[in-house]
């Protein structure tokens, strides 16, 4: 039996990475999952590689800036599957800025995908789990979002911190309702995007920072999206679950 058994979940961000694994995590622990992305040839790749797995997965374009997009989303997994029990905002992007040289269209950009992103994503969701009965929303922040990383982009930072705060915003709107609103908050993880929010291409040279020793994995990752998304965590609201090796609780 499966964790996510009878679920129907959207993960946006599904192409490569953090989403594709949590894609696939989330399809072989029981849900039937859309997941999107703007990177149609990538997703394509891992839709098939979890069909071939077994799992019931869909991938679609999705543009998180794009209301359109996220209506789509929420259209097709009522359509096809029933209903939407979960949604995971994992799409993100970071950019290498040094200090304040961050240009407004830059700043603007960050935080359409980062944060905009987001709230569109839990705008056209809300009204479906308000039709199924409840379900749980997993926003992907990071440890920049609550500490102001000096090694992060101040965009970046700003705009994982939005995210953070928006994510409680709901949980205390909607809990009544039955919907949790959760936000996760990695250190570093060995993925593309760390080479990008913090201007290096090694980033096993941090590791030195990390109390316990290594780089995070994308699977890190996914396992907490999973405890959010199950009911395991049915007790769970407005909380930030720090994914991060220990960085947080000795280097401001």
């Amino acid at each position: 039996m499966g964790r996510l058994d009878g679920k129907v979940a959207i993960i946006s961000g599904g192409a490569k990475g953090q989403g594709a694994v949590e894609t696939e995590l989330f399809a072989m622990e029981g849900a039937k999952v859309i997941f999107g992305d703007i990177l149609d040839d990538e997703g394509k790749k891992v839709e098939a590689k979890i069909a071939e797995l077994g799992g019931d997965v869909e991938y679609i374009h999705l543009d998180v800036t794009s209301e359109d997009d996220w209506q789509h989303a929420v259209d097709r997994a009522e359509s096809k599957y029933g209903k939407l029990d979960i949604l995971v905002n994992n799409a993100g992007i970071s950019m290498r800025h040094s200090d304040m040289d961050v240009s407004s269209d830059d700043w603007d950009t960050m935080m359409d995908v980062n944060a905009k992103g987001v709230f569109l994503g839990v705008k056209y969701a809300i009204p479906a789990m308000q039709r199924a009965g409840g379900g749980s929303i997993v926003n992907v922040s990071s440890i920049a979002g609550i500490l102001g990383r000096p090694l992060a982009s101040p965009a970046y930072s700003a705009s994982k911190g939005a995210v953070r705060v928006f994510t409680k915003s709901t949980a205390g709107r909607f809990a009544g309702e039955g919907i949790r609103s959760n936000s996760i908050h990695p250190g570093p993880i060995d993925t593309d995007m760390i080479r990008s929010a913090t201007n290096s291409v090694r980033p096993e040279t941090r590791v030195g920072e990390i109390p316990i020793g290594r780089l995070g994995q994308p699977e890190d990752i996914a396992y907490g999206a999973l405890y959010l998304a199950s009911d395991e965590s049915s007790f769970v609201t407005g909380s930030e679950l720090v994914i991060d090796g220990g960085v947080s609780n000795i280097r401001p």
